[in-house]
């Protein structure tokens, strides 16, 4: 499976490959898709997100698809820019001969095969998410240090107190801040408020906050109008290595990550008579993963299901949450906004 740190960006005038591509990214494990159908709003979109990489298609309706994979490819913090086209003989020996520079080029058919695959790890290792830890206890913000450290990250910063957290976070710039809810200089819900305000100066920076207490009102106000970007955990989720990590990159990539025992609580509280009491059993499920902020593989693995069984379950989910069907990962965000919005009704 591919590293969840990668956020991607497809770039297609084709309704029915943007469908299937962001099928195959999202089974690969990849965090945040984004998908555009013309050039110029791909231009766009890259310069607002920063996409670790792109898929772009070679016969684009607006420009030529291989000027803007180059374009593309030049950005100062060179994604990979991976050119696609249903017709195999679109991109030829000719047109890059025996160039190691050449952009890489995957057949439509041939999208789902390995060397797609091979293509995207390449662009995670290439970009190391960079973090910044926020923890007042100095024993504590070690081991995390260390945790991030061990999993593939760059630690850029740390701080202790909730005004060194804000400081280095608009310094240093980090793709992901990582802070507790309770820290200096008042200990109390210092951390919280600087990780708001870090969201407000610097909406691009991932926040996961750590809380020692369960308290959906904390996660609430986190995530305001917006999940992307934005994570809630437990400080005991620390412990478990991999769910943490996870966690630490699907923010920095855009996704969110809602801790499971919050969800939980959250589901165990929803009103009756609202969308979440027309859905299944396997539906609401389906749900509480999503807001915890899983892709559909991560999901069907949880859940011990298919892959396309999960598919269908959030179609429908989105059909009963009245939420658009396009092809975009936003829209597991705004389920993930409702489910919570729902349940502290």
């Amino acid at each position: 499976m591919v590293s969840v740190l990668l956020t991607v960006l497809i770039v297609d005038d084709d309704p029915a490959f943007l469908t299937l591509a962001t099928r195959i990214l999202e089974e690969m494990g990849v965090a945040e898709i984004m998908t555009t159908t013309s050039a110029a709003s791909a231009t766009v979109e890259a310069q607002a997100k920063r996409p670790q990489a792109v898929l772009v298609d070679v016969g684009l309706p607006d420009r030529d698809g291989v000027d803007l994979a180059e374009e593309l490819a030049a950005l100062p913090w060179s994604p990979r820019v991976v050119l696609t086209s249903a017709d195999k003989d679109a991109v030829s020996a000719a047109l890059y001969p025996e160039d190691e520079r050449a952009l890489p080029f995957v057949p439509k058919e041939e999208l789902a095969n390995g060397a797609l695959h091979s293509l995207l790890m390449g662009a995670s290792a290439a970009h190391p998410v960079r973090v910044l830890v926020g923890e007042d206890d100095v024993l504590l913000r070690a081991g995390i240090v260390r945790l991030l450290a061990e999993a593939g990250f760059e630690v850029v910063a740390q701080a202790g107190d909730a005004d060194d957290f804000l400081r280095k976070a608009v310094v240093y710039q980090p793709d992901v801040a990582v802070v507790d809810i309770q820290m200096p200089p008042g200990h109390g819900d210092d951390g919280l408020r600087a990780a708001l305000e870090l969201r407000e100066r610097r909406p691009e920076t991932g926040v996961l906050v750590l809380s020692q207490y369960y308290e959906d009102q904390y996660a609430v106000d986190l995530i305001g109008e917006s999940a992307e970007g934005v994570g809630y955990l437990l400080k005991e989720r620390v412990g478990d290595v991999e769910a943490f990590t996870d966690a630490v990159a699907r923010v920095a990539a855009g996704g969110s990550a809602l801790d499971p025992e919050v969800v939980g609580r959250m589901l165990g509280r929803r009103r009756r008579g609202g969308p979440l009491d027309s859905m299944s059993p396997r539906e609401r499920d389906v749900l509480a993963q999503l807001a915890e902020g899983k892709s559909n593989q991560g999901i069907a693995e949880t859940l011990v299901v298919t892959t396309a069984a999960v598919e269908k379950h959030v179609t429908n989910i989105f059909s009963k949450l009245g939420l658009d069907t396009s092809p975009t990962g936003h829209r597991r965000v705004l389920a993930a906004l409702a489910y919570l919005r729902e349940s502290r009704r």
